[in-house]
């Protein structure tokens, strides 16, 4: 039976979740040979209102493009988890940002991770506080390689800007990793261990 995963990247506005989507439907699809579907909705302010992607990564043809009963929950702001965190699945994965995410529902497994502060401090620019987020939950699921996503990454950032992106990235994924060695017997989940 072909195995399918669901990811939901979800903020406001102006957080650059759909960049986010499309940066990892490219590395699961375009550099790991995976089947893969991206959708996006956003409200209609640009800036401020809800924002979310969907990307459905599959072995075999997608028959539905939307995720149904995400096996993984990326909230960055507290907004877009009530709003979209309803339909995690059971055992589903939850990332959020702890920078602006307090009230974490007892659900699924949960990390939290500063992503706008670690942009902020430690890149210099909360701008790149999506890069930072997709490192980390490269690093949690095992979703696409982290090298896939990295090309990915550079291809679709602006000129100019790769190198401060490579930094985002590892900033997210060296803090993933941090949490995973914390965790007692913790490894990165996988497609399969989530969708049961």
């Amino acid at each position: 039976m072909p195995k399918r995963y669901e990811i939901r990247l979800a903020g406001s506005g102006g957080q650059g979740l759909i960049l986010a989507g499309v940066i990892l439907a490219e590395a699961a699809g375009l550099y790991d040979g995976q089947f893969v579907c991206q959708t996006q909705s956003y409200g209609p302010a640009a800036r401020g209102g809800a924002s979310m992607a969907e990307v459905v990564i599959s072995d075999a043809e997608i028959d539905y493009p939307k995720a149904m009963h995400p096996d993984v929950l990326l909230a960055m702001n507290q907004m877009s988890l009530d709003i979209y965190g309803l339909d995690l699945a059971p055992g589903g994965l939850l990332i959020v940002d702890s920078t602006f995410v307090q009230e974490v529902p007892a659900q699924g497994r949960t990390f939290a991770i500063p992503f706008t502060e670690l942009a902020r401090d430690r890149i210099g620019k909360v701008m790149t506080a999506n890069i930072v987020a997709l490192g980390a939950l490269a690093a949690l699921t095992g979703a696409v390689s982290l090298r896939s996503l990295e090309t990915a990454v550079l291809a679709r950032v602006p000129p100019g800007t790769e190198e401060l992106n490579r930094k985002a990235l590892a900033a997210g994924i060296e803090a993933a990793e941090r949490l995973l060695r914390e965790e007692p017997k913790a490894e990165p989940i996988s497609a399969e261990e989530v969708a049961g």
